[in-house]
């Protein structure tokens, strides 16, 4: 199971565009997916649509037993392939700056869980994607902690190499303080528009910047996105030239996702209790 922390620590840069994006290119590939929804605006949940859960990720990260894990995921509308770790605008609540350690490693025993699913004859998850709000919160840290892997969002703007260097910093100080195995996995651009000189020059300072770690493809800005997510429908199933042009540009940004996280598949925890926990949480 490869777990994926997507982010970005400024708003509006088209982060769950991105999550459901890969979610779309996982299920046209075959792989069965997850959607952990950890943003308190829910959008990636409204997308996909599951059926009403009983329980929330709210409720999973306060409680990470498989009987509250198994009943906050639901199967997408996408169909077979595709579910969700339902969110809930109540996480916003748990979005404690200093949570301590063992609140931190919730959303990782929760996903450990999830493994269990498969003594019961299920068939496992290959991807799981940490939709994470745009702020360094328990949220984004918690998944930061979970993930073998961090995929950055950005656009090309003028704020977009300040915005990625803070999201490239916190992945940096998660991997030396809890999670040794978080590696970054790359840079996508979003919402590029291939003729705007100044979208071409920010997107080489992002090279100059980050190097390597910017994909090689980016992703057009098409109004096909917002038609597709409109009708809770993948990307690739919206069938207009737009959305083809994005569906593949996702089809390739999943490769490399999928290619360069190998070594940082899901890994085990063992959190020591941590006394100042409560207090941190007061």
């Amino acid at each position: 199971m490869q777990t994926v922390a997507v982010l970005s620590l400024k708003g509006g840069v088209g982060k769950t565009t991105v999550v459901l994006g890969l979610a779309s290119a996982a299920l046209r590939r075959g792989a069965r997916t997850l959607v952990v929804d950890l943003d308190p605006q829910c959008n990636a949940t409204a997308t996909l649509d599951p059926e009403e859960t009983g329980t929330t990720l709210a409720n999973v990260l306060e409680s990470p037993r498989l009987p509250v894990v198994r009943e906050a995921i639901a199967a997408s509308a996408w169909g077979e392939g595709v579910d969700v770790l339902v969110g809930s605008e109540e996480v916003e609540e748990l979005n404690h700056p200093n949570p301590g350690a063992r609140r931190l490693g919730n959303l990782g025993r929760a996903l450990q869980e999830v493994n269990k699913f498969i003594e019961d004859g299920e068939l496992p998850y290959e991807l799981v994607l940490l939709d994470c709000p745009p702020s360094l919160g328990r949220l984004t840290r918690s998944a930061l902690v979970a993930a073998g892997g961090a995929l950055l969002v950005t656009e090309p703007t003028l704020y977009a190499v300040s915005g990625a260097q803070r999201a490239f910093d916190a992945i940096a100080e998660t991997r030396e303080q809890y999670n040794a195995e978080l590696t970054t996995l790359g840079v996508v651009v979003n919402r590029v528009r291939p003729r705007s000189y100044e979208h071409q020059f920010r997107i080489q300072e992002l090279r100059e910047h980050f190097g390597s770690l910017v994909l090689p493809v980016a992703l057009p800005d098409r109004l096909a996105v917002q038609q597709a997510q409109g009708a809770c429908m993948p990307i690739h199933q919206w069938g207009t030239p737009g959305a083809r042009e994005v569906a593949l540009a996702f089809n390739l940004v999943l490769a490399r996702v999928l290619r360069s996280g190998r070594r940082g598949r899901h890994h085990q925890f063992a959190w020591p209790e941590d006394d100042n926990d409560e207090a941190a949480d007061a």
